[in-house]
């Protein structure tokens, strides 16, 4: 513990390193700050309402990323979901569109450029999404808006596009200038804003007597456990052994190295799980529509997909492994690596350059996207059983029999209103290390000791969201 305090004032002994920290934090209290700021012509106190009624739907799910700002629509109510929606949609289209796969090989050059693109993509989708929301708000029955038209149309376009792009510009402000990821930490800042909130919902629960002790220390027990688990897997890989040969370059002897190539167990980090998340938003969000409620066999079927239903949790699970899968094959070619490996001389012992070392590490990486995969689904189920419990007792047939021995707290689960769901854990606890990792990355080049020197330097996951 006196290491880890240590480490800390540290950090502030160092004036570059403290200034980098004190503007990061100054940036994240701006974007706080705007989180106070209302979308004009709006009756706030009804918005409320109805988000607490569209829990679980897309609303609920654009209103975690925003770090709650969605369901008050302030001035940065879209949040940074743009921005991740458009740098998805970028890297899905450097598979099939050829100007973006060679922009992504010209190094820093066209890593510029693509943001560029990017920057452009969230603006657009912004106004998309804004002018969405205004018509929406504009033709709903819960009277969200004071003055409606095309001015307030004009206006909720205007504010909440401008919110989304200063968002973007304090993220990069933070990436360049501060320490971490400036967009993890932002998404980071909004859902960790929200612990005061938790711990005042456990304690009213205790007094109340709806928890009891056990309840209480099983929850506790279960967080650490899952939180312990997230870090272990996170900095868990697959090291491949490279050797290269040895080559003349000129009078100078190169290569006769060995190394390796590290496959990371958890490679598509939260985007999986973003993914899933989001495809599965869409059934309960057309549940709220009026005519579909009122189609007996349509709402009965949305309704088993709901959320904590059985349906839900199979093809919750179903759709991470896939995307898991389908994300990895994006950032990841086997035989694009395999041929620049044989390019620079370099080989896999035991195995033959070229197609079959390609198959050999296309093997491999089924094996651990598998792994982490399987990982991601179990981290987002174990919450949400915690919060809704798994309901199997709806089940026709069998559903009697778990109603009558099953525990309620199974069956219902503890009802916490915590944002601890699989995309905020992994959020937290990945920013939590990344950023930890940089600062620790910034000691040791100035010969301090970092947080953790007796176990090595932290390792955090890929960069990113």
């Amino acid at each position: 513990m006196n290491k880890i305090f240590e480490a800390i004032a540290n950090v502030f002994r160092i004036p570059d390193l403290r200034r980098r920290v004190l503007f990061t934090l100054g940036l994240l209290a701006v974007y706080r700050i705007g989180a106070h700021i209302p979308t004009p012509g709006i009756d706030a106190g009804a918005l409320e309402r109805f988000f607490e009624r569209s829990a679980g739907t897309l609303f609920g799910f654009m209103d975690l990323f925003s770090g709650g700002q969605f369901r008050r629509l302030t001035i940065f109510a879209l949040g940074i979901m743009p921005y991740i929606t458009a740098s998805i949609i970028l890297q899905l289209l450097t598979v099939v569109v050829p100007t973006l796969e060679k922009l992504q090989k010209e190094g820093e050059l066209g890593r510029r450029k693509i943001t560029q693109w990017t920057r452009y993509l969230t603006v657009g989708l912004s106004a998309v999404q804004s002018f969405g929301i205004a018509s929406l708000l504009m033709g709903s029955e819960g009277n969200f808006v004071l003055n409606p038209g095309p001015g307030f149309i004009a206006m909720t376009m205007l504010t909440l596009t401008t919110g989304t792009a200063f968002i973007m510009w304090l993220g990069e402000q933070i990436t360049e200038r501060g320490i971490g990821n400036g967009m993890s930490l932002i998404i980071f800042a909004g859902i960790v804003v929200n612990l005061p909130d938790v711990i005042q919902n456990i304690g009213e629960n205790m007094r109340t007597g709806q928890w009891g002790v056990p309840v209480l220390l099983v929850l506790l027990v279960a967080m650490v456990a899952v939180v312990a688990f997230v870090v272990l897997v996170e900095r868990g890989e697959r090291r491949i052994p490279v050797q290269y040969a040895k080559r003349v370059v000129g009078r100078r002897m190169m290569g006769g190295q060995s190394t390796h190539l590290p496959l990371k167990v958890n490679a598509g980090g939260v985007i999986p799980v973003i993914f899933a998340s989001s495809i599965l938003t869409f059934p309960q969000t057309l549940n709220q529509v009026e005519w579909v409620r009122a189609n007996r066999y349509l709402s009965s079927l949305l309704n088993s997909i709901s959320y904590g239903e059985p349906l839900y949790v199979l093809l919750y699970v179903v759709g991470i492994v896939f995307f898991a899968f389908f994300y990895v094959s994006i950032i990841f070619n086997p035989t694009e690596v395999a041929d620049n490996m044989r390019k620079y001389g370099g080989f896999i012992p035991g195995i033959r350059p070229g197609k079959r070392t390609a198959e050999h590490m296309n093997e491999i990486l089924t094996k651990v996207t598998l792994v982490g995969g399987l990982y991601l689904a179990l981290l987002s189920v174990i919450p949400d059983f915690l919060i809704a419990g798994i309901r199997v007792h709806h089940l026709p047939g069998i559903g009697a029999w778990f109603d009558s021995w099953v525990p309620r707290m199974i069956l219902e689960g503890l009802n916490v209103r915590f944002y601890f769901g699989g995309t905020t854990l992994l959020i937290v606890v990945g920013v939590a290390m990344d950023t930890v990792n940089q600062i620790e990355a910034q000691l040791i080049m100035r010969h301090y000791e970092g947080f953790a020197p007796k176990s090595g330097r932290i390792r955090g996951r890929r960069a990113g969201f």
